[in-house]
Parts: structure tokens; C-alpha cells; sequence
């Protein structure tokens, strides 16, 4: 099948940490052979760290001057648009850390060159690939919950907002813990209940602790130039008749640090997500089932060892551009109802 020669645009944590470290993981299917970065100093150092031969301060000129197959796009959210589009125009296979953008439009044009390309385009939704989310889909695929018609997702930490990066900068992250982490678990429910398409949004944000000081679980954040919310909370009907309600927040005054649940309610039975359990009426009783066994799996390891054995393979990958664009308009959805005060309608 060869080898997949693999740049990564961005030289942040989210590169050094797990983009390159999986890449390498995959043994002699890959080859990470450039990284670009605009502070070519960071290039220069995961560079040296992981032995990769060529650093570049423009991904325009790594995607110019070095032959590459596919491309991690490690970016902040407001620049994935822009990379991804050039790798893709460029040739290359890309896999875009999520959410996909910072607008529709901007992720219907990603839509649209990853057709013309003829390339793979897929997101960083690594949550499907835990085995909770395999084996709740094998469930559902064969018809155990029923028609899914209600989802509960959260995400939602007690005092996590970051202390580094750029999580708390709208202009460059285009939101706070809807678009961070709200769309991991997002991505989660709509995967197991067949990505419906949305038809009316309607959202609302509060800001009432990430812009005053106070005690940080992921270190100090700076309160002074916080421009995020909190906390979103959104409803979600769809075209199928199904529903989903949604919270998300890097600050709440609630008991645990972090919750990252996804819960499903079908005709048939029911699911949580994490940890794994399925809720049924069977043989004249309310049974409820929990695996025993789970198989030790990273979601971001599986993440890109599935990418690049589905590049070499010439299948696209799972989380499809489409798949993205309805996340993007979900989001954006939430934010613009939030703003506006009433709900949208698709």
C-alpha cells in the first residue's frame, strides 16, 4: 500500500502531543517529513524532537517545495479553513483538527474543494473512535435502541477553562466551550443517531465567571481578556423528528471537575455513553446492560491510525466533510440564536 508522506500545519501541543507521536506509532506506513509553523522556532524544535527533516515558517511554501500525501492541520480554529483548503488544492489528504471552521460559509468551501480535489477531508472528532461509541454503535446498528428520537449531550467542567493557548480569544478560536469541547460530544450523538439534518436551533450563552479571576483547575486563565462564553445551552430539533439538548462550559458551579456524556433515548432502549450503558424493557422486566470488557483504546491514536490506513486504502475516512459542514451549522446556529435572542430555522 506505500508509505504516506505526512506534513503537519501548526506547531502547537496539540501537534507535539499527539498528531506526530500517533503519525510515528503507525511504523513504516508513515513518514512525517515537514511541519510549518509560523514561529519557525517551535517547527524547528518538534522538528529536532521527532526527527523530521524539513521545518518551514509557511505552510504555502511546505506545501510548495515538499511532496506530501496528507496534512494535519493543527491550527487555531480561525486559520483551518485557509490551511486545509491549500493542502487539499495542493493534493493532499487532510485532517483538520475540529470544530471545521469559524463560519458556514467558510466550511461549505472546504465541503466543495475536498470534492473537486478529489481528496480526503476529515476532522478531528476522535470521540467515535473510543470503544463505548463502537460498541453503542453496534448496538444501534442492529436495531437494539430503536428509532432514536431524543439525545442529551454535555460537556461540562467545574472550573477547566485553559490557561494557555488561545481557548479564551473569540476572534481566533470563534467561541468558547461550545466550539472546543461541546463539539466533541456533539459530534458523538449525531454520529450515533445518523447525522439528521437540523431544522430549527435555538441557543443561549452566559459569561459569569471566565471574565473575573478566580480558582483555575487547567491554570491561571486571563480574566482580563476573556472574549468566550462560559457556558452554552442549545436545543436541537431535526427534520426527522428527532430532538437534542445541549450544555457545554469550561466554568460551572457544579460538583464534578469534568462531565463528557452523551445520553440516547430510542423506542427500544436507551444509552450513556461514558461509561457504556444500555437501558432496555425486556421478558416482562426494565433490564440494564454494562459491558464487562472494553478493549484498551486512545480515540486519538485510533483516529490516525484509521486515517492513514484509509488514505493508503483510498477510503475516506469516518467523520466526512458533510458530517462537519452540519456540526458547523449547529454551532454557528447556537452562537447567532444566542445573539439575536430567537430561534433559527434552517
Amino acid at each position: 500500500m506505500g508509505v504516506l508522506r505526512v506534513g503537519i500545519i501548526g506547531a502547537g501541543a496539540i501537534a507535539g502531543d499527539v498528531h506526530i507521536p500517533n503519525y510515528l506509532s503507525c511504523g513504516s506506513k508513515v513518514e512525517v517529513v515537514a511541519i510549518a509553523d509560523i514561529v519557525i522556532e517551535r517547527a524547528e524544535e518538534l522538528a529536532k524532537k521527532f526527527a523530521i527533516p524539513h521545518a518551514f515558517s509557511s505552510y504555502e511554501k511546505m506545501l510548495t517545495e515538499v511532496e506530501l500525501d496528507a496534512v494535519s492541520v493543527c491550527v487555531p480554529n480561525k486559520f483551518h479553513a485557509e490551511a486545509s483548503i491549500a493542502a487539499l488544492e495542493a493534493g493532499c489528504h487532510v485532517l483538520c483538527e475540529k470544530p471545521p471552521a469559524m463560519t458556514v460559509e467558510e466550511a461549505e468551501l472546504m465541503v466543495e474543494t475536498a470534492e473537486k480535489s478529489g481528496r480526503f477531508l476529515t476532522f478531528g472528532f476522535h470521540y467515535r473512535y473510543r470503544p463505548e461509541v463502537e460498541i453503542a454503535k453496534s448496538f444501534i446498528d442492529a436495531d437494539e435502541l430503536g428509532e432514536i428520537y431524543s439525545a442529551r449531550v454535555h460537556a461540562i467542567r467545574r472550573r477547566g477553562i485553559p490557561g494557555w493557548g488561545v481557548f479564551t480569544n473569540k476572534e481566533l478560536q470563534g467561541g468558547g466551550p461550545l466550539i472546543d469541547i461541546g463539539v466533541h460530544m456533539l459530534d458523538t450523538a449525531l454520529y450515533l443517531m445518523g447525522y439528521p439534518e437540523p431544522e430549527i436551533v435555538l441557543g443561549k450563552t452566559h459569561q459569569r465567571i471566565g471574565n473575573k479571576k478566580g480558582v483555575g483547575l487547567f491554570g491561571e486563565w486571563d480574566y482580563e481578556n476573556y472574549t468566550v462564553e462560559d457556558m452554552a445551552v442549545g436545543m436541537v430539533t431535526f427534520k426527522n423528528g428527532a430532538t437534542l439538548t445541549l450544555e457545554a462550559s469550561f466554568a460551572a458551579n457544579v460538583e464534578k471537575d469534568e462531565t463528557m456524556q452523551v445520553s440516547l433515548m430510542g423506542d427500544k432502549g436507551g444509552a450513556d455513553i461514558f461509561p457504556l450503558k444500555i437501558y432496555q424493557e425486556k421478558h416482562n422486566t426494565l433490564v440494564d446492560i454494562t459491558p464487562v470488557y472494553l478493549p484498551e483504546a486512545e480515540g486519538h491514536e485510533r483516529e490516525i491510525q484509521q486515517f492513514v490506513e484509509h488514505c493508503l486504502a483510498g477510503v475516506q475516512p469516518l467523520s466526512t466533510p458533510e458530517q462537519g459542514l452540519i456540526i458547523q451549522k449547529i454551532v454557528n446556529a447556537i452562537y447567532e440564536s444566542a445573539e439575536m435572542g430567537k430561534a433559527i430555522q434552517f
